[in-house]
Parts: C-alpha cells; sequence; structure tokens
C-alpha cells in the first residue's frame, strides 16, 4: 500500500484502531525482530537467488487468546546452482521444532537460526537444477505490528461492538518471514500456494485464491483450504475474525463469471452493501482502459481489516472504516484493487522500481475519477497530489533497494513521492504521447503483451529500464531523456520565461544540463498553441498587451514558487 499516505488517511486510521483496541497481553513492537527480518529486499547473494518456490503448502493455526501461531510449512523449491545448504527466511521468535528434506527428518544440530535467516544443512548436495521438499515445523509468538500497515506484523485486534477476535497480518515492508518460512525478496514468488488456515470455532479465515474447503473439527474449530497462484510473498495473508460475508458475480468485457466476495464485520451491512456495489464498476474500469482482471480463474476478494489497507492477492485488505470523499468512490477500495494490475499481476522485481506499482495505482483514482466525473474531477485529484509531492529524493535510484530504503523518506528514500510524484509523471506522460500510446504502454508493461485475454498471459516481473524501452517502442521515438529528469534525479525541471519584443521565449532549466524538450502548450488571449522545445528552448511570438497563460491545463510536472511557498507555509517541506 502504501505506507506513506496523506494525513487525512492517517486520520481514519487513527480512529479505526480506537474502535478495536489490540489485544493486552503482547505490545505492538514485541518480540522484536533482527535487523535481518526487518529488511526486505535489497543485494541478494547468489545462493539465496538461485532459489525458486514452485509450490508452498502453509499450514498454519492462528491462535488469537495466546497470541501464536502454529505452522507446517512445506516447500518444493528448484535451485540454478549447486547447493549444499538452503537459506530461507523465517523470524527467529517463530522457533522450528522439526525439519524434512524430501521426507527425511533431519537432526536437530543441522539447522539453526541466530538472526531471522534459517540455515538448513542439507544431507547431501543439491545439483543445479536440482529440487527438494523441505518441510519446517514451527511456531510461537509473532511480532506485533506498532502501526500497521506502516510497520508490520500481526495484528491482534477485537470487533469493536462483539469484543471478538479479529485478526489480520501485513508483510509489505518487513516481508513474509514474519509468519511463514519464504524468500523474502520480490523474485521469492511461489508459483502455486495452498493455504490451510485453522480458526477458533465461530470465526472465518477467507484467504489468497480460491476456496478449496472448509473443514469442521470436532471442537468447533474450522480449516480453510485455499489455493493461489503466483501470489508475492508479502501479499499471503491471514485474516481471521466473526466475518459475515455478501457475494455476486462480476461478468467481465473478456468473458468469464468473476466471483467477487466481501468480508466484514457483523452489523455493518449497509455500509458493506454500498461498498461492494462499488466492485463492479471499479472492475469495468479498469478491464476498458487496460485489460482482463488478472485473477479471473480465482476471485475479486476483499476483507475487512483493523488497519488501513494493503494489495493482498484476490483477498485485499480494506479498513478505511467507509469513508466518504469528494471523488465518490471508495479511493483506498479502489487503490488496492488497482494493485491486482500494478503489484500482483505486474511486480517489480526490485523494490527501487516500486514507482510502478505505486505511482500507476495512485495515478488510476483520478483517471477513474475522470472515468467517472470528467475533467474538473480529475483536476481536482490531481491538485491534491501535486501539492504532495516533496522532491527529496530520486524516484529511481539505479541500485537493490530494501522497501525502507524505499518507502521511508527519514532514511533518504523517495517515500511518498513514489505515488504522488510517480502519480504527476504518469500524468505528464500521457499528455505527452496521447491517451491511445499511454494505454498500450500500460497493456504492455502489466501483461507483457498488446492483445491481453484470458488464458494468454502469465503474471510477470518488471524493471524501469524496459518500462523506458516499451515508450519508446510504442511511440517509436527515444523519451529516454524524459525519464532521465523524472525519475533519476530529485529536483524538477524549471520553466523560465521571458518577455521581450513581441516575444515568448521558454527555456527548460535542468540540473546537470540534461537534455528536456519537452513542449509546452501557451494560451493566448484565450488560444492555445504548442511550443516545441527543441535543445530545451523555444519561443512563440505573442502580442504587446496580450494575456498569456502557461501550460493552462496543467499538463507538465514543473517547479512551482507558488506550490513551494504553500508547502513551506503548512511545514511540508519541498
Amino acid at each position: 500500500m502504501e505506507k506513506p499516505i496523506p494525513t487525512r488517511l492517517l486520520l481514519v486510521a487513527s480512529a479505526l484502531a480506537l474502535a478495536a483496541p489490540a489485544a493486552a497481553q503482547i505490545r505492538p513492537g514485541e518480540p522484536p525482530i533482527t535487523a535481518i527480518t526487518q529488511a526486505s529486499g535489497g543485494p541478494i547473494d547468489a545462493e539465496r537467488a538461485a532459489l525458486h518456490l514452485e509450490h508452498v503448502d502453509l499450514a498454519i493455526e492462528v491462535l488469537p487468546d495466546k497470541q501464536r501461531l502454529e505452522g507446517i510449512a512445506t516447500l518444493t523449491l528448484r535451485t540454478a546452482a549447486a547447493q549444499t545448504r538452503l537459506l530461507i527466511d523465517l523470524d527467529r521468535n517463530l522457533p522450528v521444532s522439526a525439519i524434512s528434506i524430501d521426507g527425511k527428518p533431519l537432526a536437530h544440530t543441522a539447522w539453526s537460526n541466530p538472526e531471522g535467516r534459517l540455515a538448513i544443512t542439507l544431507p547431501r548436495p543439491l545439483k543445479a537444477g536440482g529440487s527438494a521438499v523441505v518441510k519446517i515445523v514451527y511456531g510461537g509468538t509473532p511480532h506485533v505490528a506498532v502501526r500497521a500497515p506502516w510497520d508490520d506484523g500481526l495484528v491482534w485486534a477485537k470487533t469493536p461492538t462483539e469484543r471478538k477476535p479479529w485478526v489480520a497480518t501485513t508483510a509489505e515492508g518487513y516481508g513474509c518471514d514474519l509468519f511463514w518460512p519464504c524468500l523474502d525478496f520480490p523474485r521469492g514468488e511461489p508459483d502455486l500456494v495452498d493455504l490451510h488456515i485453522t480458526a477458533p470455532k465461530g470465526l472465518s479465515a477467507p484467504a489468497n485464491g480460491l476456496l478449496q474447503k472448509i473443514e469442521t473439527l470436532p471442537d468447533g474449530r474450522t480449516t480453510w483450504h485455499w489455493k493461489a497462484r503466483s501470489p508475492n510473498p508479502y501479499s499471503v495473508a491471514l485474516d481471521v475474525a466473526p466475518y459475515k460475508e455478501v457475494a455476486g458475480t462480476y461478468a467481465s468485457r473478456f468473458g468469464p463469471k468473476i466471483p467477487m466476495h466481501y468480508w466484514y464485520l457483523p452489523g455493518r451491512e449497509a455500509k458493506a452493501a454500498a461498498l461492494f456495489a462499488e466492485f463492479a464498476p471499479a472492475l469495468d474500469f479498469f478491464e476498458a482502459n487496460i485489460g482482463p482482471y488478472p485473477w479471473w480463474d480465482e476471485k475479486v476478494g476483499v476483507v475487512e481489516t483493523p488497519h488501513l489497507g494493503m494489495e493482498h492477492q484476490t483477498i485485499n485488505a480494506y479498513g478505511n472504516n467507509y469513508k466518504k470523499t469528494p471523488s465518490g468512490f471508495d479511493e483506498i477500495f479502489q487503490h488496492e484493487l488497482a494493485h491486482e494490475w500494478f503489484g500482483n499481476q505486474m511486480s517489480a522485481a526490485n523494490w527501487d522500481d516500486y514507482w510502478l506499482h505505486e505511482g500507476y495505482a495512485q495515478y488510476m483514482q483520478p483517471l477513474y475519477g475522470r472515468w467517472r466525473e470528467g475533467e474538473a474531477r480529475y483536476a481536482a485529484m490531481m491538485d491534491d497530489f501535486r501539492n504532495q509531492i516533496a522532491n527529496q529524493a530520486p524516484i529511481v535510484s539505479g541500485r537493490i533497494m530494501t522497501e525502507e530504503e524505499v518507502y521511508e523518506a527519514e532514511k533518504g528514500g523517495p517515500g511518498s513521492d513514489i505515488y504522488v510524484k510517480g502519480a504527476w509523471v504518469l500524468h505528464t506522460l500521457r499528455n505527452l504521447i496521447g491517451d491511445q500510446d499511454f494505454w498500450e504502454v500500460t497493456r504492455r508493461l502489466v501483461y507483457g503483451r498488446a492483445d491481453p485475454k484470458p488464458g494468454n498471459f502469465q503474471p510477470r516481473f518488471a524493471t524501469t529500464p524496459e518500462y523506458v524501452g516499451i515508450v519508446n517502442q510504442v511511440t517509436g521515438k527515444d523519451l529516454s531523456w524524459f525519464f532521465d529528469v523524472y525519475l533519476r534525479q530529485a529536483a524538477l525541471p524549471e520553466l523560465i520565461e521571458t518577455r521581450q519584443g513581441g516575444r515568448l521565449t521558454l527555456k527548460w532549466k535542468v540540473p546537470g544540463d540534461k537534455p528536456f524538450p519537452l513542449p509546452v502548450e501557451v494560451a493566448i488571449d484565450g488560444k492555445v498553441q504548442s511550443v516545441a522545445m527543441a535543445g530545451g528552448s523555444g519561443s512563440i511570438a505573442v502580442p504587446d498587451g496580450a494575456h498569456v497563460v502557461i501550460d493552462p491545463a496543467s499538463r507538465i510536472l514543473k517547479r512551482s514558487d507558488a506550490v513551494e511557498a504553500a508547502q513551506r507555509y503548512l511545514g511540508r517541506g519541498g
């Protein structure tokens, strides 16, 4: 999601947290985690990078009264390089009690986990191309989130009225290893996951993918078996509560009848029905402009959570408390739904490229406003984003990054700029290349092809250089200069205006004097003309006394004295 977000949404999250405080036994932030567990992604050593998860079977029992998890993870993995040991990410707060390799138990001396990276000595080396089935029995007290979803872990809450358990996980920042043995980097995505979640009597456990069956145990506990293909490591989720459910079917533009489900807390039926009514129109927007809902063979799923939200594939977390905004739609629901395309179907291979997730998902909000109400709504939403851009660090560094190095401005990353500045970069690109090319670029980014149909595409990884290549291919122009300025440096381009002798001269001022031939629209007494900016400058005749407005439709992301003054006044910096 979405770690840095506007203050108005933080207030919603705070109100929700007050309505449903966490259980008292274990305080937020406990038990503490190591630096290895807290880091997700970053540089990956060769022996870890060589591993690929073909199948994961997770059997997890959720014990709210004890604030514990008990799990059995069976990992079917393959290696691209010879291995004498396996390195699996798992928080040491979840100690391992047994491990077997291909059905043969290991001695306890064959593994260790001092810092959150489980090292398993193999009974015999694995050759390059070899595979193994690793069964890990573990359990314990998982780390409790301090301020989910901005800080990750378990959320042990109580429902506001009945005071029943309301449990959720978030793991985007610190990673999947907070509650299951995994490969905690973007390419650690498993091909297939089977989830068997056991919940206390009277509670439900909706999760990723398709429901296979619900088994009721003699004491009333239930085990929910779900099967999901290619979930992001951090998008595998646990959600347990006394949920009610509203369901329906979406008739896709591409043919399939797709199940839709929303699990919500009892007593909120009317609000839940209103949110559920937004599902089909939002889906239609994405399908009309981008292409098929990626998980057409599974479901559209949303679950009410005691935190604001997260893009958990086919079971998106929703905790916006049914907030109303002038846009007329629930922006958290719509943003998380966007991540089914930008994040879950198309995943960045490196956290440094996560503007492709967040910038695109953020930009889909004003584009949806435009789809629903027209240009005025679009402009109002874009203006709100513009005032939040900080420009403290480049959106793309060109390095292998951890999640926190990207999402947290305090650590030198771009922070919320991957959302709002990313959206404005895309806005400027769309106005430069036109709607037709913009949507084709987007389609190729998401699906790897221009003609997606259900069944002819697979989840894929993407990078910023690949994206630039797609733009150049679709437009038939080399627009690398555009991304060099907007993505790879913090400062915005500045437009210098000089009016003299019946001519208006415009010149782009860019740090390092990088090429930036971005054309500019000029309104002269209400007539809009485009000024070519070959070499970064251009001019146009302007009669004496004419009224001139530069970039009258605000098509370009550029430095603004007015925005910077307003940010200083509001204490936002910039």
